[in-house]
């Protein structure tokens, strides 16, 4: 048995935790903030297979130049003269071709698959409920641009296996009995699934509590003292404390805690935002991506969460209702009966997600430091991967062949 710390306490941190306590170990989870605040807990809660295309793909370049002249779209970089910023862009720029997706798009399927088998198994194992279900993903698309990209990836995704069904709006409106859709048409993945992220979260960390997991909130890590090729200690609140192994899952601020390391992990925050509206009288059926406005839609029980934007703009948590209003305004094109407003700032959720210049996450053993593991990188899907990712660092540390081939996750393979 080893005595582990696991650097954050996000969905990725606790899964990590999680897999590490079931195959025997004594584990530490330190917290900066308040479980309740991390990215997880607003997320939309889909569990996508779907998603074999990494972020960086051809066309988002393109897309990307264009949306940022609008303050209301889906995607914004704040400009900052930041050398981080810089190299990550081009980083992202390098990858962002169809053989990058080529090679992506089997290991993508892969960990996502093995993701959600163990949502399964979790949710099999009755030790608390997080609403998980398997009702699919719904894509809907508007214009004839879109239409073509989104038949072409459906094509990609069966050709990788993934079904792919392509529908008409009157396909598209048998599946949402109850609600009117306005679409050109919609791709179906039959194979997708949702949960309620704040009970994922919640139900872990109970669970772990009863299970002998310490959990340190508020607490984040000040200090991390090497020797040679190893990590010695780490200093939370004031205080040093040594450990076996070291995990660094701290989702947006794990370049900051790499930084300590003098590891270089390219890495920027991309902010999103989500509103939940409660009592729906008419809900949609099945979780839905609305594609020209890249807004995701979630039924969970009789609320309805609505998320999106991608903002780079560093470490900055607060809410620009701007974005917001882009995400309000893209609702009644897509469903004109629904009469939503623009939320109070108050009730609109905002979270940093941990995003890698090539779009696949950091999963491995460090080779500089002999007793550290990175578990981050996960862009949007950290609610998708966060099982499988958790079940690969505990292969990792117990030096045990992983489920499977992660040399692409290689956390240092920028170096």
């Amino acid at each position: 048995m080893k005595h582990i710390a696991v650097i954050g306490g996000g969905v990725i941190g606790l899964s990590t935790a999680y897999y590490l306590q079931q195959a025997g170990h004594r584990v530490t989870v330190f917290e900066k903030g308040r479980l309740d605040e991390t990215c997880s807990i607003g997320n939309a809660g889909m569990v996508v297979p779907s998603h074999i295309v990494p972020l960086a793909a051809p066309g988002m370049i393109a897309k990307g130049i264009r949306w940022m002249f609008n303050a209301r779209s889906p995607f914004y970089v704040r400009p900052r003269l930041r050398g981080d910023l810089i190299k990550w862009g081009l980083k992202f720029y390098n990858h962002a071709n169809a053989e990058h997706v080529h090679r992506s798009a089997p290991l993508l399927k892969e960990i996502s698959l093995m993701s959600k088998d163990l949502f399964r198994q979790l949710k099999q194992a009755g030790e608390f409920d997080f609403g998980y279900e398997e009702r699919g993903l719904l894509m809907l698309f508007q214009t004839a641009e879109t239409e073509r990209e989104e038949i072409e990836a459906a094509h990609l995704a069966n050709r990788h296996g993934v079904k792919a069904e392509i529908l008409t709006l009157a396909d598209v409106q048998k599946l949402e009995p109850d609600v009117r859709v306005t679409a050109r048409g919609g791709v179906y993945f039959p194979g997708d699934a949702q949960l309620i992220p704040q009970q994922l979260v919640g139900g872990l960390a109970a669970h772990l509590r009863q299970n002998g997991v310490t959990i340190h909130t508020n607490q984040g890590v000040e200090t991390i003292r090497t020797e040679n090729d190893r990590i010695v200690h780490i200093v939370t609140g004031g205080v040093p404390q040594d450990f076996d192994e070291y995990i660094i899952a701290a989702g947006a601020w794990s370049g900051e805690v790499c930084a300590q390391l003098n590891l270089g992990l390219p890495m920027q925050s991309g902010k999103g935002y989500s509103f939940t509206l409660q009592d729906v009288p008419k809900n949609i059926r099945i979780p839905t991506l609305l594609l020209e406005g890249r807004v995701a839609v979630t039924p969970m029980g009789n609320t309805l969460r609505f998320g999106g934007t991608m903002e780079i703009a560093g470490t900055d948590r607060s809410v620009n209702m701007n974005r917001v209003q882009g995400i309000v305004e893209t609702i009644p094109k897509y469903y004109p009966d629904m009469n939503v407003g623009i939320p109070d700032v108050k009730t609109v959720w905002s979270g940093l997600r941990p995003c890698s210049p090539d779009g696949l996450p950091y999963i491995g053993r460090s080779r500089r430091y002999k007793n550290l593991v990175l578990a981050t990188g996960h862009s949007m899907m950290g609610i998708s991967l966060a099982p499988a990712t958790g079940k690969l660092v505990s292969e990792i540390v117990d030096n045990a062949p992983t489920s499977m081939d992660i040399t692409a996750f290689d956390p240092e393979r920028f170096d």
